[in-house]
């Protein structure tokens, strides 16, 4: 069969043998192109253009695999034909791929650097476009008690709420946390907003018996950290002295 006429006509056309998902089942996922793989979630095409050929439009899209699971929501919305169902389930799959990469055994899982939490939080917020801001619970062995995104939203304007942070470090029993969020625009300098978002949860923190061990900003190819910078320190002085 021609590649025009597959792209023309539906899969549940093409002989059995040369169908994606049938495929899969009888030789194994490594039997399958990327397109076909892709094809397999979104499960239809569009007009005039089937799943496969759909999945080809995709990767030409974003280049790679790679590329596709870093893409943010509105990238993947972007592409034609890939909207409700088919864009959903393709969402999920890409992250799931980012949560797998992710180490799952948090009860062993300890975090006592600025470099680890670095490694651990660039899986978390890598490829977005939107800043996600997110914080690590942590008991007194540095053990990782839980990963929660607190809040999420347009560049520059994400105030995640202390009263959140607080009910949740509560919640886990937390002894100590590091808040992180993303940079999109790539400069991994602190704001003035950062600055006073941080001395805020500090001063919030410091009551109840809760340590704030760090501040990271991070972006795809740096992180900065209010520890490791000595404003942790100096916030802290402000709200202690």
């Amino acid at each position: 069969m021609s590649k025009d006429s597959q792209k023309s006509r539906g899969i549940v056309s093409w002989p059995e043998d040369e169908r994606p998902r049938e495929r899969l089942l009888s030789r194994g996922p490594q039997a399958l192109t990327d397109a076909e793989l892709i094809a397999i979630l979104i499960r239809v095409g569009y007009r005039g253009t089937n799943a496969v050929e759909l999945g080809r439009q995709v990767l030409k899209r974003f280049g790679s695999l790679h590329a596709l699971v870093e893409a943010p929501v509105l990238a993947l919305l972007d592409v034609k034909g890939l909207k409700g169902a088919k864009a959903a389930q393709l969402i999920a799959a890409t992250e799931i791929t980012r949560r797998v990469a992710v180490p799952t055994a948090r009860s062993i899982l300890q975090i006592k650097s600025t470099s680890a939490a670095a490694e651990y939080l660039r899986e978390r917020l890598r490829g977005l476009s939107d800043e996600h801001f997110r914080v690590l619970y942590l008991n007194r062995r540095s053990a990782l008690l839980d990963d929660a995104l607190i809040a999420q939203g347009a560049v520059d304007t994400v105030r995640p709420p202390l009263r959140s942070i607080i009910a949740r470090a509560l919640q886990v029993n937390a002894s100590a946390l590091i808040a992180a969020h993303n940079h999109p625009s790539g400069a991994a300098e602190p704001s003035e907003s950062d600055r006073l978002l941080t001395r805020d949860l500090i001063a919030t923190c410091q009551p109840i018996g809760i340590h704030v061990l760090d501040h990271l900003i991070l972006t795809e190819q740096a992180h900065y950290s209010f520890a490791d910078s000595g404003l942790l320190d100096e916030l802290t002085l402000q709200v202690t002295g």
